[in-house]
């Protein structure tokens, strides 16, 4: 599984397929970076796509995995396996190019769902974040009423063009060693000597 790193990395690498593939004859400046709140009221780019990162939950499928042992030979923790929620949103000085970039970026990402460990760790700052074998998924989410509320109250600015996507499933890979405990075999039941306080 990936190590803690794995966050930052996911959104480099949606962020660098995007960049990789967009048009340059057609938005020859646009730029692509991680946001966080301050960004949209303080210093919004010009052309591009800003990704912010609004909510982390914990994928309840696969909160209880069993310890398992590496192929270093070491058991660990199971890892903390997260769906990182995006906000992803277009920016360009008129609304015909802004939705010229919000259709395609949209296409795009629906034309490749699944990032590889190869493409995850092409694009963030440290190498071999993720395992060989490990892959994260990008699909669309719908934004609820609560989220919006949300992000409205954290931006105090009008929401720009936005649409959302939830990254899964993010693992997380424990740094520490899992006590080896030996199998249950049998258990004892004494209640018979259990001694009641007296009234």
């Amino acid at each position: 599984m990936a190590k803690a790193q794995a966050i930052a990395v996911t959104g480099q690498a949606v962020l660098g397929l995007l960049a990789d593939n967009i048009p340059k004859s057609e938005f020859a400046n646009a730029r692509f970076e991680l946001y966080q709140t301050a960004n949209f009221s303080l210093s919004p780019m010009e052309e591009g796509i800003s990704l912010f990162l609004y909510r982390v939950e914990i994928n309840s499928a696969l909160r209880n995995l069993p310890i398992k042992t590496g192929l270093d030979g070491i058991t660990r923790p199971p890892p903390l396996p997260l769906d990182l929620y995006y906000l992803l949103t277009v920016w360009a000085k008129d609304a015909v190019k802004q939705q010229r970039i919000l259709g395609w970026a949209m296409r795009t990402l629906e034309d490749s769902p699944i990032l590889s460990a190869a493409r995850l760790n092409h694009f963030g700052t440290e190498t071999d974040v993720f395992a060989p074998n490990e892959k994260v998924e990008i699909t669309f989410n719908s934004l609820s009423l609560q989220d919006l509320s949300n992000l409205w109250s954290a931006f105090k600015v009008s929401l720009p063009m936005s649409v959302a996507y939830i990254a899964r499933v993010v693992g997380i890979d424990s740094t520490i060693t899992a006590e080896d405990f030996v199998p249950v075999q049998s258990r004892e039941l004494d209640f018979a000597n259990i001694k009641l306080p007296e009234k």
